[in-house]
């Protein structure tokens, strides 16, 4: 091991002068490599690199350090963060996570399921993150992260954001109602509470078609042991059929009363929504979408992405996000779902198409490439 490190290194120091060696190899090769390296234009930071993959100052790095099952089609992935991640985030935010397969980055969201400033029970000195991920039948990167990612494997981060996020102290009385994996950003939410001791008053109903698809739910069952005030209420879709929010009055009739917390399906959202409006308690309600509900596609088209020169032929159906990713263009983004803003970037010649309500806009306007389409062949200032 120590003569192919040895061999490793010689022959990156002495990698500037390579196409010089036509001759065979000397004795001054590493020293001219020397030379070479100590004045390449690199920046601190690409040193840095060389000794720790974590160690960056130009973007948020972690390593993923545990790879835990939850269900046979999801996992918790436990990860080091590098420099700069900030550990004081709120419960129920999310975080960008980048991996890179088959010599692209591929780029998501998913929500932490862990406290803020959680460390590694055995070393308290290190400080961790998880987030959960559930394999999708259409999603490329959430099968690969659930079926193929090993531990060590490097990733890069984007900081936390999001609005879905639990107050401090909490409310002296919540609701929580989820489905799949929806159940995420409340795990966060939870796990934050029961670390504070401040689990005071909480029902969470939560909907999965079995028993085995119910994501962490040994821990669930022991929240519920432990704490007198929690209710895990576990609805069984594949036996019951979908929670019938009208049994809420029989179940828990102070309901009304509780602020609530909901994430699942769109179709789920969209009945909670329509049934806290028609108790006039919208204001009560806080919701989180890990989709966005689209229109019919469009007809599509070649988008040229103006300052790095590369176009892509794309269909209707793929955002301006997906497509520059694609074509191995940086893309700004943050939520991947219309909320944030973070991905907003001015059309500079032609149309593209709103995705979730058909509406076109044309060169000059700034647009959100996460939910924004090709309406014919269109340029973007990126």
């Amino acid at each position: 091991m120590v003569l192919k490190s040895v061999q490793g290194f010689r022959e990156w120091l002495e990698a500037p002068v390579a196409e010089a060696k036509a001759a065979g190899r000397t004795r001054l090769d590493a020293l001219r490599g020397a030379a070479a390296r100590i004045t390449t234009p690199l920046l601190p930071d690409d040193y840095l690199h060389l000794v720790n993959p974590l160690w960056s100052a130009r973007e948020l790095r972690g390593r993923i350090v545990d790879v835990r099952p939850e269900t046979a089609d999801s996992v918790t992935l436990v990860i080091k963060p590098g420099w700069g991640f900030d550990f004081k985030f709120t419960p129920g935010q999310y975080i960008g996570i980048g991996v890179l397969v088959g010599g692209r980055w591929h780029w998501r969201s998913y929500s932490l399921t862990c406290p803020p400033d959680w460390t590694d029970p055995d070393n308290r000195a290190e400080r961790l993150i998880s987030i959960a991920v559930k394999a999708m039948p259409e999603g490329f990167l959430s099968s690969h992260l659930v079926n193929g990612v090993p531990e060590g494997t490097v990733v890069r981060l984007a900081a936390p954001q999001g609005g879905f996020v639990l107050p401090e102290p909490a409310p002296p009385k919540v609701l929580f109602l989820t489905a799949g994996s929806g159940i995420t950003p409340v795990m966060a939410m939870l796990r934050t509470m029961d670390r504070r001791d401040g689990i005071a008053d909480v029902v969470h109903i939560h909907s999965a078609r079995t028993a085995d698809d119910v994501m962490f739910a040994a821990e669930l069952a022991d929240l519920h042991d432990r704490h007198p005030s929690f209710v895990s209420h576990l609805h069984l879709t594949g036996e019951q059929g979908k929670f019938d929010l009208a049994t809420l009055d029989g179940l828990y009739p102070d309901w009304r009363e509780r602020q609530t917390w909901a994430c699942g399906p769109l179709a789920m959202l969209d009945d909670i929504e329509k049934h806290w409006a028609a108790a006039d308690l919208s204001d009560r309600l806080h919701v989180e979408r890990f989709e966005v509900e689209r229109s019919a596609a469009g007809e599509g088209g070649t988008v040229t992405f103006v300052r790095t020169g590369r176009s892509v032929a794309v269909d209707g159906a793929t955002s301006l996000l997906q497509a520059g990713e694609g074509a191995g263009v940086q893309m700004p983004f943050g939520c991947r779902m219309g909320i944030c803003q973070t991905c907003v970037v001015t059309i500079t010649d032609g149309h593209v198409r709103d995705l979730r309500n058909g509406v076109e806009h044309q060169a000059g306007e700034k647009v959100q490439t996460c939910i924004s389409a090709a309406a014919g062949d269109c340029s973007l200032e990126v």
